[in-house]
């Protein structure tokens, strides 16, 4: 899962980084960083995403990409066909809001496949106040 998530990194830079000519810009790039940064996560310092405030943040990362995939969903009939997405930017949108969704769906998977990996094990009963 970690080269996985090191993949969707990349893939999410790139997607961030195509959005220059966009006219919507200042809220594309946002939208395409967040799960690059939470794959970055999940690839650099996996272990992070055990940390509960971490887990929280992409938990509500996901459901924000939700809301969006639900607000943004496509009304065009067939709107995953070429014909349709070519000439419609409210399809593209909202594929790129379900593109977003899946992308922190597999990293927070990810973080709960691996949770308690990469972890040492408690020691002795003062442990907690010397971690």
């Amino acid at each position: 899962m970690r080269i996985v998530n090191g993949i969707l990194c990349v893939l999410f830079v790139a997607f961030v980084l195509v959005q220059y000519n966009d006219p919507d810009w200042w809220f594309w790039m946002p939208v395409y960083a967040v799960p690059a940064a939470w794959a970055g996560v999940a690839f650099f310092r996996p272990a992070q995403l055990a940390r509960p405030v971490a887990a929280a943040g992409l938990g509500l990362s996901l459901l924000g990409a939700l809301a969006g995939t639900a607000w943004l969903w496509p009304t065009e009939a067939g709107f995953w066909q070429r014909d349709v997405w070519w000439q419609s930017e409210a399809a593209r949108e909202g594929m790129g809001m379900m593109i977003v969704a899946a992308g922190l769906a597999v990293t927070a998977i990810a973080g709960f496949l691996g949770r308690g990996r990469d972890t040492p094990a408690p020691q002795g009963e003062n442990s907690r106040l010397s971690t």
